[in-house]
């Protein structure tokens, strides 16, 4: 939902991130109000593995948003094939849990937890991105009415978030967003268990032909045991691993704070 271009701020001399909505859509009010809300979520977080948003604007009718600029690539960049040491991974995941703790606490859920938006400097620093699928918890859920969820576009990225409309990128989806239904912060739990999943394995834990396939997989499959895919796995880590991939939500870790307590404790075993 938007272009972003490498610039310059004069004035104090720093490169930023200048991330643009397309021309096309400033008329879209939809796409516009998405836009000024990841700008205000993300800008409402002050910490460390958060992209730190420096301003938002219009100029001439272009809705801007200006962020530091991360040198370094993408977490999707750097899988390796085969997956990466468990200690590695663990490192990434708790730099990651620590942003969504953050964000969570402020009442943020990201929605859409995947590589792409994971960034990793040279110095192993992690910054979580694009806050462009967050949305302010809201402090009641109005009832959900079945006939109203969508599960025609399960693969459809859709500008409102209505109950029914179906958010975020397939593979990473927890069994709750793929099916329409209202998220809340145990759907980011379940998608940074998928990409930790996919760190250790070099493969992500529900595949399939089509997204249908992997959206089916989502709802009813297993993933397969990940000591078997990988030798030496600690059963502690499998088992927290299986928690935050649980398909009802209430079986999964109720925070990320319990999780990356799990983490942090796995990584000083291992260290």
């Amino acid at each position: 939902m938007g272009e972003v271009y490498l610039a310059e701020d004069r004035r104090l001399g720093r490169k930023l991130a200048l991330k643009i909505l397309p021309a096309e859509f400033t008329r879209d009010l939809d796409r516009v109000a998405r836009f000024e809300q990841e700008a205000r979520a993300a800008s409402a977080l002050n910490h460390p593995n958060i992209i730190t948003i420096y301003e938002v604007g219009e100029h001439e009718g272009a809705h801007f948003i200006a962020t530091e600029f991360v040198e370094g690539r993408t977490l999707r960049q750097t899988l390796p094939p085969g997956g990466m040491p468990l200690g590695e991974a663990l490192e990434i995941a708790i730099q990651i849990a620590g942003a969504l703790q953050a964000a969570h606490e402020a009442g943020i859920t990201h929605r859409d937890i995947k590589p792409e938006n994971v960034m990793i400097r040279p110095d192993g620093y992690v910054k979580v991105l694009d806050f462009g699928l967050a949305k302010l918890t809201e402090k009641s859920d109005p009832k959900i009415d079945p006939a109203k969820v969508d599960k025609e576009a399960a693969t459809v990225l859709r500008p409102k978030t209505d109950p029914g409309t179906v958010m975020g990128t397939v593979t990473y989806m927890s069994p709750e967003q793929a099916r329409g239904l209202r998220v809340d912060a145990r759907s980011d739990i379940f998608s940074l268990g998928v990409m930790l999943y996919e760190m250790v394995a070099g493969r992500p834990p529900f595949e399939g032909a089509t997204s249908s396939d992997v959206i089916a997989a989502i709802l009813v499959r297993e993933p397969a045991p990940i000591s078997r895919l990988v030798s030496g796995i600690p059963s502690d880590f499998e088992w927290s691993l299986n928690k935050a991939l649980r398909k009802e939500r209430d079986d999964r870790y109720d925070t990320v704070r319990s999780f990356l307590s799990d983490l942090k404790l796995l990584k000083n075993r291992l260290d």
